[in-house]
């Protein structure tokens, strides 16, 4: 399947410095931002530079520096918020399934308190 990116989304416009935000990290290659509608205590989003619509867009199309980059800034978001001994939740929404609103890769990082349990079981 081909992605197509738009380039007019409200990260892309981030990344761009159209939009301001409230960095927590940047890196080479990715950037990491408080969420400005949190669902937990600690709500932090983490983006690719690049033009990445979902995870496996990603996944298949970046770069190894990228990846790691990438991976890496979330582990250290994860430290950096003091979410490591508490727990944390990590969640990426990818099409129209997955109820993702913005069609560039995001991972939310939450955390802060009990979050409960993700998904019901199937009835």
């Amino acid at each position: 399947m081909a992605y197509t990116y738009d380039d007019q989304n409200i990260f892309a416009k981030i990344l761009r410095g159209e939009i301001p935000n409230a960095t927590v990290l940047e890196t080479e290659h990715s950037l990491a931002f408080r969420d400005i509608q949190p669902q937990a205590p600690v709500h932090v989003l983490v983006i690719p530079k690049g033009p990445y619509v979902c995870y496996d867009h990603f996944a298949s199309d970046a770069s190894d520096a990228e990846i790691v980059d990438f991976n890496r800034t979330i582990a250290e978001v994860v430290t950096s918020e003091g979410l490591r001994e508490g727990g944390y939740r990590i969640i990426s929404n990818a099409g129209e399934a997955g109820v993702q609103e913005v069609p560039h890769l995001h991972i939310h990082v939450l955390g802060g308190r009990g979050l409960g349990r993700m998904l019901q079981p199937a009835r």
